[in-house]
């Protein structure tokens, strides 16, 4: 980060999502067609059991912390034996909502059976630091322990004060990322009724005919070390977080900026914090939920930034549908996988790219790239807006 001290290497992920459960099925999900005819896509079948110790714990965690546990899994298996002292580990985790599948059933359980009926796990297993406090005892990690709680930009958001903490030498290593599980009925019914989810049924970012998101869940979780201590000990480098930025619209609770005007200042304040130039960027991870307002801002602001077709954007969401505070995370993800296969990942589900929109949008198949600095946006409900730089292995 740019003259805030240390580097930040990504020594480790892991991802749990609808379309794959690991990097490599993820990747493979990522490739294939778009969502179709439904709100919601979930994780089908899911088993939480080879996670945990027994049965009677996996029962005692909501879905959205098992989620967490299983990607944190894959993740510190590829990081490797890290030797940090674990109060110098620290834990920046984020979520949009949490336990919101037990909440909803333990509503139903108070309402049908009455108050001495609801579970005394309900606490524990709704509250939303749930999934980071998990992490943390799986694995000692005794440094910081945060939850960061700011709808879709919050994978973002967490991913970049991770890598700050050890930029600024307070942690020498964190596992950060997000997780969400929030399909609940209710939950669909709201988003249905504000009019956010598509109507259609499908998840086509930057379409011309997009009419809303749908809605995803799932996970990624990541390792990141101090660059110095990851090559002195060998570890494989899988790339590195060069800056972040996160910024508030003050503007709407749900409504982007018009014209922007937030994403242009937050992407261009990640760009400065990187120490690069914005004619550097080689890829834009798309925020693109297939929302009409606010694909049509952030096609707005990276043209602004970067100029008209300047750069190659792609969008995971027609794929992954939206997973809300886990976006970013399985998003960073989707960039670090980028970087290893040297493949940009088409938009899928979009076919007709909004006339109005002058952005160079990778559609239809996966596009061959030599790998270069990316950015990463995801913006959120409340007027919350994050980017992160990351770059491969230099």
């Amino acid at each position: 980060m740019n003259g805030a001290g240390h580097r930040v290497a990504i020594t480790g992920y892991g991802v749990v999502a609808p379309c794959g459960i690991g990097k490599e099925a993820y990747w493979n999900g990522l490739l294939g067609s778009g969502i179709t005819g439904t709100t919601s896509v979930e994780i089908q079948d899911w088993d939480p059991l080879p996670y945990f110790n027994s049965p009677k714990d996996a029962r005692r965690s909501d879905r959205v912390e098992q989620f967490a546990l299983a990607a944190a899994k894959e993740a510190f298996e590829q990081a490797g034996e890290l030797n940090i002292d674990p109060s110098r580990f620290g834990t920046i985790f984020a979520t949009g909502i949490g336990g919101l599948h037990t909440l909803e059933e333990q509503v139903i359980v108070r309402v049908e059976k009455g108050e001495r009926r609801v579970s005394p796990f309900l606490v524990p297993m709704m509250m939303a630091n749930a999934s980071g406090a998990a992490i943390s005892m799986r694995y000692g990690l005794q440094g910081p322990n945060e939850t960061i709680c700011t709808a879709c930009a919050a994978g973002t958001h967490a991913i970049g004060y991770a890598a700050r903490l050890i930029a600024w030498g307070r942690c020498d290593a964190v596992a950060t990322g997000g997780s969400e599980a929030a399909a609940t009925p209710t939950s669909l019914a709201g988003f249905g009724n504000m009019t956010a989810l598509s109507s259609t049924g499908s998840s086509k970012p930057f379409d011309a005919s997009r009419d809303g998101f749908v809605m995803g869940e799932g996970a990624a979780v990541f390792v990141l070390e101090r660059y110095d201590l990851a090559v002195a000990r060998g570890a494989t480098i899988l790339g590195e977080i060069l800056g972040s930025a996160s910024n508030a619209e003050a503007h709407h609770i749900t409504a982007p900026a018009p014209g922007g005007t937030g994403a242009i200042a937050c992407m261009k304040l990640a760009i400065e914090d990187s120490g690069i130039q914005a004619s550097d960027i080689k890829l834009v991870n798309a925020h693109g939920t297939s929302t009409p307002l606010n694909d049509a801002a952030e096609a707005q602001a990276m043209t602004e930034v970067f100029g008209a077709g300047k750069v190659a954007v792609t969008s995971g969401k027609g794929v992954t549908g939206h997973a809300l505070g886990a976006a970013g995370a399985l998003e960073a993800a989707q960039v670090l996988l980028s970087f290893e296969k040297k493949l940009i990942p088409p938009t899928a589900g979009t076919t007709v790219v909004d006339p109005e929109m002058t952005i160079d949008l990778v559609t239809g198949s996966a596009r061959a790239w030599e790998p270069g600095p990316s950015i990463s946006n995801n913006f959120g409900f409340g007027g919350h807006n994050g980017s992160v730089v990351l770059a491969p292995r230099s």
